[in-house]
């Protein structure tokens, strides 16, 4: 069942991801990336990493797409696919995926490869991927990267409102003189 379970879910996160990439509607390949959020959280369950399949779900498929959906429908219209503007990118783009995919492979079986002799990774502790164990590595052994982290996306965030606030300030002021006096 688990096996099952798996396939299906990597067939959903695969399908999910592809959609992405080849939609060339935004607002519908960023729906296609919260179905791949979704399958990717039922494969970290599958992995009884119950504390970041809960956080893939309400952090990433929850709140920042949220975002991205605001986004590609304030932005709307974007429908022209990337080819018609760049004509290099139908060579070289084709080109450099398949060097990575080949680069990705071998790192991939590399490292399998040497653990066919193996028994298998060794059994995880008990507790591994739920909350208690997650706030424990969090808040005392990467307590550090974890407030880099938060001071980062705070400075993000603040940095965001400052600039949406000058696009605001530089469209009023060029509103032309006497426009409102026209009345």
């Amino acid at each position: 069942m688990v096996e099952v379970a798996f396939f299906f879910g990597a067939i959903g996160a695969i399908g999910g991801a592809l959609a992405v990439v080849m939609l060339r509607n935004p607002f519908y390949s960023v729906l296609a990336l919260v179905v791949h959020l979704v399958f990717l959280a039922g494969l970290f369950l599958l992995l009884l990493a119950q504390f970041i399949a809960v956080a893939q779900i309400v952090v990433y498929a929850g709140a920042v797409m949220v975002i991205y959906v605001f986004v590609a429908a304030y932005v709307g219209g974007i429908e022209e696919p990337i080819f018609d503007s760049s004509p290099k990118l139908r060579i070289f783009g084709p080109v450099l995926a398949a060097a990575l995919f080949i680069e990705i492979s071998i790192a991939v079986l590399g490292s399998s490869l040497i653990a066919l002799g193996t028994d298998g990774v060794a059994t995880v502790q008990s507790g591994f991927g739920t909350p208690e164990a997650v706030g424990t590595l969090m808040l005392e052994d990467f307590l550090i990267a974890f407030e880099a982290a938060s001071l980062l996306l705070l400075v993000a965030a603040v940095a965001a409102i400052v600039l949406a606030g000058r696009k605001d300030e530089s469209t009023v002021s060029e509103e032309p003189a006497g426009a409102g006096e026209a009345r």
